[in-house]
C-alpha cells in the first residue's frame, strides 16, 4: 500500500508529521556480476542517508541503521511523514542526530538501475540474492560502514532482512522484518505473481517488452496489486457503498498504474523466484523481531507458518498484530506508531 494513502493515520495516533530532505546519491558498481551469470558494466545503486556514521574506540561503525523498502516501492518512500515523522525526529527511535540511516534504492527501482533505462528485457535477471548483494556492496565500499546497528524492512526488503542474517550474520546487532515470511514464495503469494507476470506478458501490446505505450496487461497487474494489498476493514469503511466502492477503486487503480512501468513490475516480481530462507534461519546469529498484522492479505496468519519458522532462529521472536482501527493490513508495516515500542525493545536489548 502507498504510504501517501494513510496520512490521517498520523493525526488518528498523535504524531507530528516530519520529512527531511536527506541525502541522495549514487554507488556505481563496475561489471556486477548476477547470479544467473548475466554481468552489467555498470550497476547504479542510489540510496538516501540521514544523520553521519559513528564509530567506536575500536573502529566499527556503531550507529547505522539500513532500512530496505517494498516491491515497486524506493528509499525515499520511508521519508513519508507516517514514518520519518514517527522514527526519524528529535528523541524520536531513530533520531537522525544519533542514528545513521541509510535507504537504498534495489535494483529495478527507484533510481537505481533498471529494465526501464534502456536495456528492457535484456537487463540481468536479478533476484533478491543479488538485490542484497548490492546493498552489501552499497554498504561496505560505497560508505564504508563496516557494522549495521540494526537491519529492517517492509515486504520486500523485509525478505531482504531475512537474507541479510544468513549471508551476513556477523555483520548486525538486531534484524527486524515487516510483513514477510522466511520460506519459498509459494501458495496464493505465488499465483497472484503469477497472474501478474501472465497478464503483462500474455498482452500482445507488451511486444516482448519493447512496447512504445502501457501495455493494456498492466491495468489487470495492477488490479492484482491491488489486492494483495487490500485491507478488507478499512476498505469497507472507506467504501460503504456501491458508488463509493467504484469511485475508490478508479481513483486507487489510476494512480496505481500511474506510478508503474510493466517490464519494471515484471521483473520486480520474478525476483522473488529463488527467494527461500528456510534452510538458512539457524545460521542467524543477531538478535531477530518479526511483526506481521493479522489482517495482512499477502502473509495470512492462519497459514501458521511464522510460528513455526520463528523456532529455528536462535534469538528469533515473533509478534503478530491483531486487526484494529490502526492496522492497514500489509501496509502496516509502514506504521511504525503502531509496532514501534517492539521496535523500542529490540534496540534496548541489543545494547
Amino acid at each position: 500500500m502507498p504510504l501517501n494513502t494513510l496520512l490521517p493515520l498520523v493525526a488518528l495516533l498523535g504524531q507530528t508529521p516530519a520529512a527531511p530532505a536527506g541525502n541522495e546519491a549514487d554507488f556505481v558498481v563496475r561489471n556486477f556480476a548476477f547470479a544467473s551469470g548475466e554481468t552489467i558494466p555498470e550497476l547504479r545503486i542510489h540510496y538516501t542517508t540521514l544523520g553521519r556514521a559513528a564509530h567506536n574506540t575500536k573502529g566499527r561503525t556503531s550507529n547505522a541503521v539500513l532500512i530496505m523498502h517494498g516491491t515497486t516501492g524506493s528509499g525515499r518512500g520511508f521519508l513519508s511523514p507516517n514514518f520519518s515523522g514517527v522514527l526519524f525526529g528529535k528523541g524520536q527511535l531513530l533520531d537522525t542526530s544519533r542514528y545513521y540511516v541509510i535507504l537504498p534504492d534495489g535494483i529495478g527501482h527507484g533510481k537505481s538501475s533498471k529494465p526501464s533505462d534502456g536495456l528492457r528485457m535484456k537487463f540481468p535477471k536479478y533476484t533478491y540474492d543479488d538485490m542484497v548483494k548490492a546493498e552489501f556492496r552499497l554498504v561496505t565500499e560505497g560508505l564504508k560502514v563496516n557494522h549495521l546497528r540494526l537491519v529492517m524492512g517492509t515486504s520486500m526488503g523485509a525478505m531482504h532482512t531475512w537474507v541479510w542474517g544468513y549471508t551476513h550474520p556477523e555483520f548486525m546487532d538486531g534484524l527486524m522484518p515487516l510483513a514477510s515470511l522466511p520460506v519459498q514464495i509459494a501458495g496464493r503469494n505465488r499465483m497472484m505473481r503469477r497472474m501478474i507476470r501472465d497478464d503483462i506478458t500474455g498482452d500482445p501490446d507488451w511486444r516482448d517488452g519493447n512496447y512504445t505505450t502501457p501495455p493494456r496487461g498492466l491495468k489487470a497487474a495492477a488490479d492484482i496489486l491491488l489486492l494483495m494489498t487490500s485491507v478488507p476493514l478499512q476498505w469497507q469503511k472507506e467504501a460503504p457503498t456501491r458508488d463509493q466502492a467504484d469511485a475508490f477503486l478508479e481513483t486507487r487503480l489510476t494512480r496505481t498504474i500511474a506510478s508503474l512501468d510493466a517490464n519494471d513490475m515484471l521483473y520486480a516480481f520474478d525476483a522473488s523466484r529463488t527467494y527461500d530462507p528456510s534452510p538458512h534461519l539457524a545460521d542467524i546469529k543477531a538478535s531477530l523481531l518479526a511483526i506481521n498484522s493479522a489482517d495482512d492479505q499477502v502473509n495470512p496468519p492462519e497459514l501458521g507458518i511464522m510460528e513455526r519458522e520463528i523456532r529455528k532462529v536462535p534469538k528469533g521472536r515473533f509478534v503478530l498484530l491483531p486487526i484494529s482501527d490502526e492496522t492497514r493490513g500489509h501496509g502496516t508495516h509502514s506504521l511504525p506508531a503502531i509496532w514501534g515500542k517492539y521496535l523500542a525493545e529490540l534496540l534496548t536489548s541489543t545494547q
